[in-house]
This record gives structure tokens, C-alpha cells and sequence, in this order.
């Protein structure tokens, strides 16, 4: 791993990370409830986790210790937070100020600059068509989690996959449509990956 790489996963992270943190801090500010239930809620937003998945690959190109398949990872879910925000999440409001800035960070600022830099710096030709598929568990994992959470608290994180306002069969609809798009994107991130030139191993 080259300088030029050094730098552009230094600079990944400290965007992932100052997004995060912004978000985390206007969180604090103004939501309602103590601060360890805030936090937690934080921490269910898909966003978020994507974004702390690039800052720490960023950290980890950083030091030259990014495994091919976590980027990849990290290229997926970054690409489908930034899709579903766009497609279905931006019109439903307009955030104004800090958050703005916070919001185009979070959903557009950093999964272009990640995706432009997986697709520039990562080495390629280290992916099998079956990593497309193994990407599929953390989302799986998130959707137990976030159903599991939503059941109990009465709380999810997106208006798509809240079970007390659409039902469980709308709901179940939605996670499939979702499932579906991150494992086609996986498999052409995959695609593209393998017919991308292979760069020099470290």
C-alpha cells in the first residue's frame, strides 16, 4: 500500500467519523430521554453503522490493514444507505442547518467519496461471487435486531419497516424488496471487482 492510498483512508475516516459524531451530538441535543437511550437509538439507524464500517476501514487503509472483503462490505452497505435515503427517505423531510449538513454527509458525502475510492485505490480481483452473498448477514442481523427492538419499544428507525404502522405483511414485503437490492448490489460489486485490473499486492 502505497502513500497515496495512506492518505485517501485517513481522509475517509476522518469524513465517516465527523458525520457520525455531528449526528450523535445533534442527537443529544434534541432528543427527548436519557442519554444511554438516545445513544442506543442512535446506534439502530443503518446509517450510522454503515458509516462507522467506512470510518473504520478508512482508519484500517490508514495503516494498511483493510481486508479486500470488508471493503467490499463496506462499499454495499454505504451505496444502499445513500440509495434508500435518496429514493425513499429524502422526500419525506427537509432538514435545515447543522443537520442538513449532517444529512448530506452521512447519505451522500460519504458514499460517493468511499465508492470513488474502493473503486481508484482498493486492490481488486480479490473477491469470490460468494462474498455477495456473505454480505447478506449483517443486514439480516440488523433486521432481527431492529423488528425485535420495534416490537418492544414501539420504535423503528425507518417508516418502511415500522411493523405498528404498516403491518407485519407490508413489512415483510419492504425486507424482502430490501434484501433483494443489497444482494444484487453485492454481486455487482463483486462483478466490478473482478473485471476491474488487479493492482499490485502488498
Amino acid at each position: 500500500m502505497n502513500a497515496a492510498d495512506r492518505i485517501v483512508g485517513g481522509l475517509l475516516a476522518l469524513l465517516a467519523g465527523f458525520a457520525v459524531v455531528l449526528q450523535l451530538v445533534l442527537m443529544l441535543r434534541n432528543s427527548e430521554g436519557g442519554e444511554a437511550a438516545i445513544v442506543l437509538r442512535f446506534l439502530s439507524f443503518f446509517t450510522i453503522l454503515s458509516n462507522i464500517l467506512v470510518a473504520g476501514i478508512g482508519a484500517a487503509m490508514a495503516v494498511a490493514r483493510a481486508r479486500p472483503r470488508w471493503r467490499g462490505a463496506a462499499a454495499l452497505y454505504i451505496t444502499v444507505t445513500g440509495a434508500i435515503y435518496s429514493i425513499v427517505l429524502a422526500p419525506l423531510w427537509s432538514p435545515t442547518g447543522a443537520q442538513k449538513v449532517a444529512d448530506e454527509l452521512l447519505h451522500h458525502a460519504v458514499p460517493v467519496a468511499y465508492v470513488l475510492a474502493w473503486l481508484v485505490f482498493s486492490p481488486h480481483r480479490r473477491l469470490a461471487w460468494g462474498d455477495g452473498l456473505r454480505w447478506l448477514v449483517f443486514p439480516a442481523v440488523y433486521l432481527v435486531w431492529t423488528i425485535a427492538r420495534g416490537a418492544l419499544t414501539g420504535e423503528y428507525p425507518y417508516p418502511f419497516v415500522d411493523v405498528g404502522q404498516l403491518g407485519v405483511a407490508r413489512v415483510a414485503l419492504n425486507c424482502m424488496m430490501t434484501g433483494g437490492l443489497f444482494a444484487v448490489l453485492g454481486l455487482v460489486f463483486v462483478g466490478i471487482d473482478r473485471a476491474l485490473p488487479e493492482r499490485d499486492r502488498p
